[in-house]
């Protein structure tokens, strides 16, 4: 009910709405609209009331629930559910537990704030409230379990063409990160559950630091990750970026489940790579190697020259690249 009446002050915007032809639209006492319009102006929406005149929407607040960013979207299905929560522990443990029960794929989960958010590896990541875009993504690919890591690249790719769409040039970090003047912006968690043929669902979650002020970052993170506010030196608005990425990544999972290829998202993680003939070191549990990095093949895999010349590819696995993130 308070989502209808939200819609109702959204559409007519600058408006006086009767409270008591909301009452009577709704089948509810006019005590209740009131309460319904005090809950809305806890959540930071701006409402006018006067006697005889009735509510009247001023502003919105900047969070990311479906209502607030409905006039971004242009998917059919990504974003077309979207369970927005103000605090949250991790949205990609939430998600994985509603995508067991069965949820509808293109489901996204979006906290204003995580208090144990995390990265690969199990390494943690900061996500204060209001300043970010903290989400995942629910997916139910036909795939094989094999492609699941696809999906990062996916990801990786619609956050760029999103971020460029805004004015932002950054680079992309294969397999899953978004660098900015040499600096992390944004990182991709991709966890997936499946058997030895067959994929249960994917979950992938974004971290992308959008409003975060240099004091949001420990003295450690400082001279590692940046965000969108401290390198253009103004507000972004999170709402339309977060439109823009779900967007783009409709457009591209559709291209990888129609087709069975991933030719759009490999040519954009190419042009915009950061690590494309440089020397990066690859970690892959206890063992670490030196190579130079060559190309992406056609399933987003990096080809890499080993010292002694030979060549291979890497599937996955943890990249630093010389002198970014304190690698020297």
């Amino acid at each position: 009910m308070k989502n209808k009446i939200l819609k109702i002050l959204k559409d007519n915007k600058n408006q006086f709405i009767s409270g008591e032809n909301l009452s009577k639209d709704f089948g509810i006492t006019r005590a209740a609209i009131w309460k319904y319009m005090n809950a809305l102006k806890e959540e930071g929406y701006e409402i006018t009331s006067i006697s005889k005149k009735g509510y009247k929407l001023v502003s919105s607040p900047d969070i990311l629930r479906y209502e607030e960013v409905e006039e971004y979207l242009q998917t059919k299905y990504i974003g077309r559910n979207i369970l927005h929560y103000n605090t949250i522990d991790s949205t990609n443990k939430v998600a994985k537990s509603l995508a067991i029960e069965g949820i509808e794929e293109g489901t996204v989960i979006v906290s204003e704030e995580q208090t144990i958010g995390r990265g690969r590896l199990g390494r943690s990541w900061i996500s204060p409230k209001s300043s970010g875009i903290w989400m995942s993504i629910i997916l139910r690919p036909n795939i094989s379990p094999m492609m699941a890591s696809r999906v990062t690249l996916i990801g990786a790719a619609a956050v760029h063409k999103a971020l460029e769409e805004i004015g932002i040039d950054a680079k992309i970090k294969w397999p899953n990160d978004i660098v900015l003047n040499n600096k992390k912006l944004c990182g991709i968690l991709t966890e997936m559950s499946g058997e030895m043929d067959k994929l249960n669902y994917i979950v992938m979650g974004i971290g992308l630091n959008v409003n975060l002020d240099e004091e949001d970052f420990s003295d450690e993170l400082k001279n590692m990750a940046t965000s969108l506010k401290i390198e253009k030196d103004e507000q972004v608005n999170r709402k339309e970026l977060f439109g823009k990425i779900l967007n783009n990544f409709e457009i591209l999972y559709d291209e990888f489940k129609k087709h069975g290829n991933i030719e759009s998202t490999v040519d954009i993680c190419r042009k915009n790579s950061l690590l494309l003939g440089k020397e990066v070191r690859v970690i892959n549990g206890s063992k670490t190697v030196i190579v130079k990095a060559l190309d992406l093949d056609e399933d987003g895999e990096l080809l890499v020259e080993y010292e002694d010349k030979s060549k291979g590819k890497i599937i996955s696995g943890e990249v630093s690249v010389r002198g970014l993130y304190g690698y020297v």
